[in-house]
Order: C-alpha cells, then structure tokens, then sequence
C-alpha cells in the first residue's frame, strides 16, 4: 500500500502475525455451553422428583404404576423425550498477535484489539450499547463503535479471525493499520453467515499507549453478474489466497485486468497471500496526497510467500526478492518490500510502511 519513493503514482503497506487469528477465545464460550447443559439436566432431574407428590390410593384409585384402561402388571408407558437442539459454537480463533520482529507491535496490537471487540460478541452481546462498552474496557472512546459498520451486523452472537494486519502507513506520530478479517454470524433463526471485512484503523501516539481517532471499514461492491475470465481462474487458483474482502473486490468486476493476471503469473513459482486488493485501503498513500493505485482497482498487496510471512526475518530475503523482481516482470511499475532492490527507473522501493509486505501497483 504506498507508492514509496517512486515518482508515479502507486501505494501499498501484515504481521507475521504470530497469527494466534483474531477473535473471542474459545474457553469462555466453551464454558458456557458446559453450565447451560449442566443446568438443562439439574432442572430435568429436579421436574421428575422434588416436585411429585405420590399419588393418592385408595377405591377407585389406580394402583401406582397402572395406567387407567391397562392391565395390572402391563406397566405405564415411558414418554419419549424431545431432544433440545443446540446450536453448533462459531469458530473461536486466539487473538492475532504482532512478531516480535515488527517497527510499531503496540501499533498493530491496538488496532486489533478494537476491531476484535466490535466483530466479535456472546448471544445477546448485540447492539451498539455493548459494543460501546467493550471499546471503552479497552480505554479506548466508546464512540468508535458508532463507526463499526459492517463490523457489526444485526446477529446474536458473532465471532471474528484476524488473519493479518499491515501497516497502510506508519510515520512518526501517526499510523494506518489495515485490519484483514474473517467474520461468522449467528441470526435470531440460529442461522450461520460468513463474510469479512477490511478495516482500516487510524491511530495516533499517546502514552502509555498509542490511541485509536478512527476506522473507516471497507465495504466492497456487489459480485457482477459473470466474472472475466481471468479473476475466475484467481478464484479457483488455490495457489492464491484470498481474505473475504479481496475475493469481493475481484468478484465485483471493479479491479483492472492486470492484477488478476499478474496474480495468476506469480501463482506459477509462487503460493501467494493476498492481504488487500482495493476495498479498504486509504484513498490517498498514508500521509501524502497521492493517489494510491488501491481505490481504483490497480494494485495488490501480499504478506506471505510460499506460507512464509514477509515481516518474519526467518523469511529468506532471497525469496522475498525474487518474488519482486517477478512481479516486476508481471507488469508492475511500482513494486515495494521490505527488500532494497536496484533497478532501472526506479521501479522497487522500500520504507517502513512495506516492511510488512510487498506492494505491487499498474499504472494501467
């Protein structure tokens, strides 16, 4: 996400993302549905003894164990029971977590953690009151749920996985952290929905932490009616991995062809994961007032090769630079990593902000 130092327009800026995901911690939950299943069968046991009296006895009185028109000795005829269903428990990643080879970790850290505590919610922890409560536990301005959007569906319960956060820019002061999630939603009817988002989550540095001023999630188009042929086959590719909102941008029909093509160029050497397309991405590179080639459909940006993350330094560099230099060769202008790579017209760039990932932007 960041152009870098090329003159042109461009962009691009996911941790190794120890990634413990990004959601509600399975204990919890799991300890719930434990006491609720312990109480359905105390209050069972409790309605077949404590409050039965005997029946009474006497002339014209049934014998105990005899039903009325059934034989003595025939027995009584058990009811069978109707079994309670019991919904099935939303995924529960661990919490995404920085390396410890990241420039800002709180940075990350931070950002996370709010986009955790608007996505992700127990049965009846709906609504924006509550949301606003979670923020605020966070020490964090309650009034950021207000700016949830997409985050915060009308469900009853939901759960959320961080699969990276990237830096969309990070100077001295100031930073942009895109937030790539994957969310599950239960409705009133007990129905589940998959889906994500994109979050990108402004902060500023405060002490003793830095503090969130905003988050503008992302929310991409409707799929066209027929995909071009070639973000069909990125669809299926399954050297190429796709977070929820990314597929979305490449189904919408709104991404120039050459990023689909030379998505599919690398996928040949390389297995790619693919951390944002256009949804999500500020309008302009982080900081400045250029363009970035993002909004308008003309850029990708990868945090892991061949399963191995670009911020993690036991990625080798070797690979990360080949990586570059064949997206270069895919048609890209304006390539950055966290690699310095020498080339004619200045067409690589690193810089803080791609210490993450690798940018790689058409002008076309």
């Amino acid at each position: 996400m960041g152009d870098g130092t090329a003159d042109r327009r461009g962009d691009g800026t996911t941790g190794d993302g120890t990634t413990v995901g990004g959601g509600v911690r399975a204990t919890g939950r799991r300890g719930v549905l434990r006491a609720g299943a312990a109480a359905l069968v105390l209050g069972a046991v409790a309605g077949c003894t404590s409050g039965s009296k005997p029946p009474a006895t006497g002339p014209g009185t049934p014998a105990p164990g005899t039903a009325t028109g059934t034989p003595p000795g025939a027995g009584t005829p058990t009811a069978t029971p109707t079994p309670t269903a019991v919904a099935t428990p939303l995924p529960q990643p661990p919490l995404w977590q920085p390396g410890p080879s990241e420039i800002q970790p709180d940075v990350k850290r931070r950002a996370v953690e709010l986009v955790a505590a608007l996505g992700a919610w127990p049965p009846g922890g709906q609504g924006v009151e509550a949301a606003r409560a979670r923020v605020a536990a966070l020490g964090l301005p309650p009034a950021l749920a207000d700016q949830a959007g997409p985050l915060a569906p009308p469900a009853v319960e939901a759960s959320l996985e961080v699969i990276v956060a990237q830096y969309g820019g990070i100077p001295a002061d100031s930073a942009s952290v895109l937030v790539v999630c994957r969310q599950w939603t239960r409705g009133a009817d007990g129905s589940v929905a998959e889906g994500g988002t994109t979050v990108d989550v402004r902060l500023s540095r405060a002490a003793p932490r830095w503090t969130v001023t905003d988050l503008h999630p992302g929310v991409a188009g409707p799929a066209a009616a027929a995909p071009p042929p070639a973000v069909a086959r990125v669809l299926a590719e399954p050297r190429i991995e796709l977070p929820p909102e990314a597929a979305a941008d490449l189904r919408s029909g709104t991404v120039h062809d050459s990023v689909p093509e030379a998505m599919l160029r690398l996928a040949g050497p390389y297995t790619l994961s693919v951390s944002v397309v256009r949804t999500g991405h500020p309008l302009d590179v982080f900081g400045t007032t250029r363009p970035s080639d993002h909004p308008p459909g003309r850029a990708f940006d990868v945090w892991r090769i061949d399963g191995m993350a670009v911020v993690d330094p036991a990625t080798p560099r070797q690979l990360i630079e080949s990586f570059m230099r064949d997206a270069a060769a895919a048609g890209s202008y304006n390539v950055g990593g966290p690699v310095a790579i020498a080339g004619a017209g200045n067409r690589f760039f690193t810089d803080d902000t791609h210490h993450d990932h690798c940018h790689i932007g058409f002008d076309h």
